[in-house]
């Protein structure tokens, strides 16, 4: 059975390629999906966009500050919808903002990371996140 893909929700491309390189150096086999915007995440997962099917990821790394549908309402349609409603939801974000982090937790997301500025500490802390969320972990059974 191959492993179930990591949904990376990042409208920065950079914090992208960051994300994408820190996860690909840990030799994780789950392959890495991005979406651009809040509504291609949500059309990824519900299967409402070109795509086809819904995409049934293993971790959704979500950022906050998105275009088109904004990270926390991504977020609150996941909790709400009982297809996703127990995907592990961590969100990586540049915001320092208490509100979105008392928000981010009470609409269900399992963690908040803060991004690091430093190049550094961010490839270590998507690294992390890869190993603790995919490797040591145990996901809901299916």
């Amino acid at each position: 059975m191959q492993a179930r893909p990591i949904l990376l929700v990042e409208d920065n491309p950079d914090d992208e390629i960051l994300t994408v390189r820190a996860l690909k150096r840990q030799s994780i086999g789950n392959r890495i999906v991005v979406a651009h915007d809040g509504q291609e995440a949500l059309d990824r997962l519900f299967g409402e966009g070109e795509g086809g099917g819904p995409e049934r990821p293993a971790l959704v790394l979500l950022d906050l500050n998105l275009p088109r549908v904004e990270g926390l309402e991504v977020l609150r349609r996941i909790r709400s919808d009982p297809r996703t409603r127990l995907l592990p939801v961590v969100i990586l974000t540049s915001s320092r903002e208490e509100r979105d982090i008392i928000e981010g937790y009470s609409l269900g997301a399992n963690s908040y990371v803060r991004k690091p500025v430093n190049f550094d500490e961010f490839l270590e802390a998507a690294r992390q996140l890869g190993l603790y969320w995919l490797l040591l972990n145990e996901p809901v059974p299916e």
